[in-house]
């Protein structure tokens, strides 16, 4: 009963699954995003862009709600795992095993947004994707800071961006793990709560595997902005990396 389980796991889950050839040059990315709690918007629109960067990537993007995906025997497919807006608890103990096997075999992860509002009492998954999400003010303009261009991601944005975004403060972040490349100015918005250093873009090389995480995200115009775009694409590219 159980290899009967697999297959109609894997028919449901290749139901929203690209239809293009596979080889072993191609470049595979899934796409995850589950709601357990608050759902985003935009969450559609992040799955039209992802679907349209793997044309132009020539990756293979699958995207699925289904958390059964995360077996080893369906997880050895991919290079990288994008939470797109995930929220809440969304892996059970055995999903969440194989998702932490598939990270120290060398795998990728990429977490945009309320990546971070999620698994909130599973210290491995915090310490992977860098901090939890504590709150936001409302949606303004603020100024973002550059800091490290020699990171993929954001080498090829301006030392200062001024944005409109809903920005997140957060806590339980793991400073000591992570290596940030982009921060917030607190002085240019109201509604933040981390004094002098307030992170928002940072990667992680963690337990065997590689991680990124962008604050950005929270409304579906962004997944049209060329400059996320290339942030987004950047970090995938760099997460795949062996």
């Amino acid at each position: 009963m159980k290899s009967a389980a697999i297959i109609v796991s894997t028919i449901i889950f290749f139901s929203c699954s690209s239809t293009r050839k596979i080889n072993e040059a191609t470049k595979q990315v899934l796409v995850f995003s589950k709601t357990q709690a608050y759902r985003h918007a935009s969450i559609t629109e992040g799955k039209q862009a992802l679907l349209q960067l793997g044309v132009e990537n020539k990756w293979v993007v699958d995207t699925t709600e289904n958390a059964a995906v995360f077996n080893a025997e369906s997880l050895k497919k991919y290079k990288t795992v994008v939470f797109l807006n995930t929220s809440g608890n969304v892996l059970d103990e055995e999903q969440q095993i194989a998702f932490q096997n598939f990270i120290r075999g060398g795998g990728g992860f990429v977490g945009i947004h309320a990546a971070s509002d999620t698994e909130k009492d599973w210290p491995w998954y915090n310490d992977l994707v860098g901090a939890y999400f504590k709150g936001h003010p409302k949606p303004q303009h603020a100024r973002y800071d550059v800091i490290d261009k020699s990171f993929p991601a954001v080498s090829f944005m301006p030392d200062t961006i001024n944005r409109f975004e809903e920005i997140y403060n957060f806590y339980s972040f793991k400073k000591e793990l992570v290596k940030v490349v982009m921060t917030v100015d607190e002085k240019s918005y109201t509604g933040g709560n981390m004094a002098d250093f307030h992170p928002i873009a940072w990667y992680n090389t963690y337990d065997g595997g590689k991680a990124f995480f962008t604050a950005w995200g929270h409304h579906p115009e962004t997944f049209k902005e060329e400059l996320f775009l290339k942030h987004i694409t950047a970090a995938i590219k760099w997460a795949m990396k062996k």
